[in-house]
């Protein structure tokens, strides 16, 4: 074989003859390396001139890189300025080639991740090629997904986190015009590709940041940090997108790159295999899809079994200074109230209000602003009073919300609107009351539960709800007759002196953490087992008879009384010496208080390895006869302990059926319709008639003259048969006749 075949035109095979021995074909690669750099020089110059052989050479060089890596160490540098410069002078097939053999350089690390990236990222916003988009996309992630399979990566993740925060800040000073959020186009010139006008690229960051947090490559602080300035972003989709990711709206899995193949249409399927000819192949293929396509099913209900609108509850536990976070969401909703849409408004009050309410924030101007939007008329209002209801917790102070109170009560409860408005103001002021019971005054509480005596179930309902929450609260609050109609519960804490506390009280102060011993107790013997010293034991001993010193020093001091134990034993009034074991009350114990708090920070598992030591001690106490508080307490822990279970935070928040309350039955959709339909027909046989075929060998139908019978009356009246009989002549009535009496008689032998 010549070497002349080698030459431009047969590139293929020289790649094919390169891997197999590079030495010895090392002098055509090179000549092939400056035919390279000569058409590049003439690219730059002429894109249009040679192009379809300037990709022909990169893609070559790209696969026999590795035999060279000396002579194509600027390769990679080479491909990626031209990209990043002259983005917008290449053609579509040239941009795909030269991304495609990127990523084929850092499969064969002949680049890193990190510069793999540094190219793509920028590329990222600019490109309008769906195709080419999809594939950038699909690199980015997956390799990041690579990178961090076994182990975190905090060398590249640290590296691409910080690009993807510049590509938000970059467009944070923008000056933004109109009712759209879109960014003031600048006087001077604007950068060739340049996307930060439009806010495309910090979309694009949002986007990615959102992806790998879904997928569990990111779970730590520093993406919720990228999104949360995304919620400052001038540009409204922006703000948009990263909003969605705090509520855990379901609105932004469009823009997830699901991995799942797509729904297939079952009906469809057969619809084909009926048109199409019958073969034994095409049935097999046909059974092949099916049960591949409920495998699937399966898979995806499984994968994504979680209510709806459930809430992100470890981002927001991640934000960084939620105070600040929370005020300056306010800043901008107060500051662009005009610009913003009503549903872009009611999203941040949503985020704004779940933030407040998840780390107990008061940003007390939050409620003189929201009292604008509290009347029944108002577009959404359900959604607006479930924010409301979200941002008032334990610590707000009365003196702020109680101003929202009497306005809910004299816009949606009054006899001038309807029944279901009602109902939806009455339960907006339950769920306020709950988290701040002191908001309430006493006379507009008194008008609110007369509402219970309505005729509408859902009024009714509301109104009771309102009445037995403040039975439990607070019911110093409530008349006697209305305190005592449910039970003596009410009216028996009162009697007893238990008053709930004012606004900023507390009933003990906190000296421990609940069930610490415990935990110090494990742990001190998992380090007695390994030979570890836990903490120095002497200085907890020391304090051991403290506080019995204490008070017995108390005492002698007390010259008024003086306490004298009885010793003597024997007085006993009993008729036997068990209930007299009985009736001698048992010295409680002094609480131990431990140190463990104060020599090592206790993390979440700390604190759920705590939670099941207590619940293991209930159970304990429990099966010890420890009665009805010690099945109480377990229930308690137990209770606790589902509630912190992933994906059960959302119960701390409410939603829009809770401040609708119980209503008629919405007319359903042909969706809802067809559902219904579709699960009536579930066990049981397909839908059909079964007339004429019950008791027959053979299905058939029914015979003319059982179908004969049925006809309605009018319809045989206008019948040929029956007008012929009455046209009948006299001639043809006798033969009918004979011809019945001779079948007659033949049937009689």
């Amino acid at each position: 074989m010549g070497r002349g075949i080698l030459l431009t035109a047969n590139l293929p095979q020289l790649q094919n003859l390169i891997k197999r021995d590079p030495p010895g074909y090392k002098e055509e690669f090179l000549q092939q390396w400056n035919h390279y750099n000569s058409i590049r020089e003439i690219y730059k110059l002429n894109p249009d001139e040679q192009a379809q052989h300037f990709r022909e050479l990169v893609s070559f060089i790209s696969q026999v890189a590795t035999c060279y890596p000396k002579e194509t160490s600027e390769f990679p540098t080479q491909i990626s300025s031209l990209l990043l410069e002259s983005y917008a002078i290449l053609s579509p097939d040239t941009r795909k080639t030269l991304v495609q053999n990127l990523v084929i350089l850092r499969n064969k690390d002949v680049i890193s991740s990190i510069e793999l990236l540094r190219s793509l990222f920028p590329i990222l916003p600019r490109t309008t090629s769906p195709t080419l988009r999809s594939f950038i996309r699909k690199t980015i992630l997956s390799d990041i997904r690579t990178a961090n399979l076994r182990s975190k990566n905090h060398k590249l993740n640290r590296a691409v986190q910080a690009m993807l925060f510049g590509m938000v800040e970059r467009g944070m000073e923008g000056e933004v015009v109109g009712n759209k959020g879109k960014f003031k186009a600048s006087n001077g010139p604007i950068p060739d590709g340049s996307t930060t006008h439009n806010g495309e690229e910090a979309m694009w960051a949002v986007i990615l940041t959102k992806e790998l947090w879904r997928k569990g490559i990111w779970i730590d602080a520093k993406p919720v940090a990228i999104i949360a300035l995304g919620c400052f972003h001038p540009v409204a989709k922006v703000q948009s997108a990263s909003v969605h990711f705090f509520i855990g709206s379901d609105e932004d899995r469009a823009d997830s790159d699901e991995e799942e193949d797509e729904e297939v249409d079952v009906r469809a399927l057969h619809h084909r295999r009926e048109i199409n000819k019958k073969t034994r192949s095409a049935d097999k293929k046909l059974q092949k899809i099916l049960n591949a396509a409920k495998k699937a099913s399966v898979i995806l209900n499984k994968k994504h079994n979680k209510p709806t609108n459930a809430v992100n509850f470890s981002a927001l536990q991640l934000l960084n200074d939620p105070q600040t976070f929370a005020e300056k969401l306010y800043d901008i909703l107060n500051r662009h109230d005009k610009r913003f849409s009503l549903d872009h408004k009611i999203l941040i009050m949503q985020l704004l209000s779940r933030v407040m309410g998840v780390h107990k924030l008061c940003v007390l101007s939050f409620y003189t602003y929201i009292v604008k939007y509290l009347t029944h008329r108002q577009l959404r209002v359900p959604a607006i009073l479930v924010a409301l209801a979200q941002s008032v917790h334990d610590l707000t102070p009365p003196d702020a919300v109680t101003p929202v109170v009497r306005k809910l009560a004299q816009e949606f409860v009054h006899p001038g609107v309807g029944s279901e408005v009602i109902a939806a103001g009455l339960n907006a002021i339950r769920e306020v009351c709950k988290r701040q019971p002191w908001s309430m005054e006493e006379d507009l509480l008194g008008d609110l539960i007369e509402y219970r005596k309505s005729r509408d179930k859902a009024v009714t309902a509301a109104a009771r709800g309102l009445l037995q929450l403040f039975r439990e609260v607070n019911p110093g609050m409530l008349k006697r007759r209305e305190r005592i109609s449910q039970g003596k519960d009410a009216s028996m804490g009162l009697a007893s002196g238990s008053q709930p506390l004012p606004f900023g009280h507390s009933a003990d102060a906190a000296v421990d953490i609940e069930g610490l011993s415990l935990l110090e107790d494990h742990l001190q013997k998992l380090c007695d087992a390994e030979g570890v010293v836990l903490g120095d034991e002497e200085d907890e001993g020391a304090w051991d008879g403290w506080d019995v010193e204490s008070d017995s020093s108390d005492s002698d001091s007390d010259d008024e009384w003086i306490n004298v134990s009885d010793d003597n034993n024997d007085i006993v009034i009993s008729d036997s010496e068990d209930e007299g074991e009985k009736a001698r009350p048992k010295p409680e114990a002094p609480r131990r208080i431990s140190t463990l708090a104060t020599t090592k920070i206790l993390t979440r598992a700390d604190f759920a390895l705590l939670n099941d030591l207590r619940i293991q001690e209930a159970s304990k106490a429990v099966e010890n006869g420890g009665g009805s508080h010690a099945k109480r307490k377990l229930a308690t822990l137990e209770a606790n302990k589902k509630s912190v279970q992933p994906g059960e935070q959302d119960n701390s928040f409410i939603s829009e059926n809770d401040i609708l309350g119980p209503r008629k039955k919405a007319k359903a959709d042909y969706a809802e319709r067809m559902a219904s339909i579709q699960k009536g027909r579930e066990g049981r046989e397909k839908f059909k008639s079964n007339k004429g075929k019950v008791n027959k060998e053979v299905a058939s139908s029914s015979t003319n003259r059982e179908k004969a019978r049925n006809k309605p009356i009018m319809m045989i009246l206008s019948s040929g048969a029956v007008r012929g009989k009455k046209k009948a002549s006299l001639r043809e009535k006798q033969q009918k006749l004979r011809r019945h009496i001779d079948k007659a008689k033949k049937m009689r032998r």
